[in-house]
């Protein structure tokens, strides 16, 4: 119980919170409400599922899934197999397996044209403006152009999403997108908070940089160059300790991803090329393929929004 009003509490802060308000808000309608992605972005839970949690509930999670061989142990230090190995049978060795329940991750269809959803902020002096849409599942032969792409466009401070946004027009502290990590189809988000009043110019420049990087402002060879740099020479410094090597391989395992990925990491990024990343935005960018979720005050917003003409205005709630 004392766990349950915790939990209710961060939900109650974050469907105040602008920007979790958007997270809260936008899987449900990217994947649909009964999907295993269409929950909350913030990790957090609805009300109604945390409310309906029981003791037995939590039992029957943990009998379910914590088993061997629905497990993976990582060990990162100065040791061997041959040294490791009678530890891990006198601590683990009468850990029971068992069956493993198939997860039903369905494929959904990316999104046929695009709509705005509304969040009403009343007086809000910012609005959280996210483009989403579905990305496709991990794979060792796309992801590092995928990857590239993004940090051209907005995956990193000099991408073009933040100099427009921030360092160009001043209308934003930070605009930014990210490619989430997930076994399966994944969303793929643009976000900027911006100034209300600048709400719909804010929209309209986005709109620019999706279309400009498919097709109508092409990729530059310094700006690939530029990024492929930051690639490879950030890599020996995100995983130089145990602890990110181990978090290194994790995500490799979640993501389905082969364990010798980085081995070639660096000779890959180093034969990128443009056509490859056009391909990659063209797949990904589309603007006619984007749901958009704004959070702000909607009295000072929507005029804005329906002059863009970009789809159907649709109020809904965190």
């Amino acid at each position: 119980e004392r766990q349950q009003k915790l939990q209710l509490s961060t939900i109650a802060n974050e469907k105040v919170t602008p920007l979790q308000m958007a997270l809260r808000a936008l899987p449900p309608v990217l994947f649909g409400s009964r999907h295993a992605y269409g929950v909350p972005l913030t990790g957090s839970g609805t009300e109604e599922s945390v409310q309906q949690l029981t003791r037995q509930d939590m039992a029957k999670f943990h009998a379910t899934w914590f088993k061997p061989n629905n497990a993976t142990l990582i060990v990162v230090g100065d040791t061997t197999p041959d040294e490791i190995q009678p530890k891990l049978e006198q601590f683990f060795g009468g850990w029971a397996g068992g069956q493993i329940p198939a997860k039903n991750i369905i494929t959904v269809p990316k999104p046929d044209k695009p709509s705005v959803y509304l969040v009403d902020k009343p007086g809000a002096l910012h609005s959280i403006v996210i483009a989403g849409t579905i990305a496709p599942p991990p794979d060792a032969r796309t992801e590092i152009a995928l990857e590239t792409m993004n940090n051209i466009f907005g995956g990193t401070f000099g991408a073009r999403l933040n100099m427009n946004l921030r360092e160009d027009k001043h209308w934003s502290y930070g605009a930014a997108s990210v490619l989430y990590g997930a076994r399966a189809q994944r969303p793929f988000l643009a976000y900027a908070s911006v100034q209300g009043d600048k709400t719909g110019d804010a929209i309209a420049e986005m709109l620019k940089e999706l279309s400009g990087l498919t097709g109508t402002k092409p990729i530059r060879m310094e700006e690939l160059d530029k990024v492929k740099a930051q690639q490879i020479l950030e890599l020996p410094g995100a995983h130089e300790t145990m602890n990110s090597i181990g978090s290194l391989l994790g995500d490799l395992l979640q993501l389905g991803l082969p364990l010798n990925f980085y081995d070639t990491y660096v000779s890959r990024v180093s034969a990128l090329r443009i056509p490859e990343l056009e391909d990659c935005a063209k797949s990904l960018l589309d603007p006619r393929q984007m749901i958009w979720m704004i959070v702000g005050d909607r009295s000072q917003i929507e005029p804005a929004l329906r002059d863009l003409g970009i789809g159907e205005i649709i109020p809904t709630e965190a």
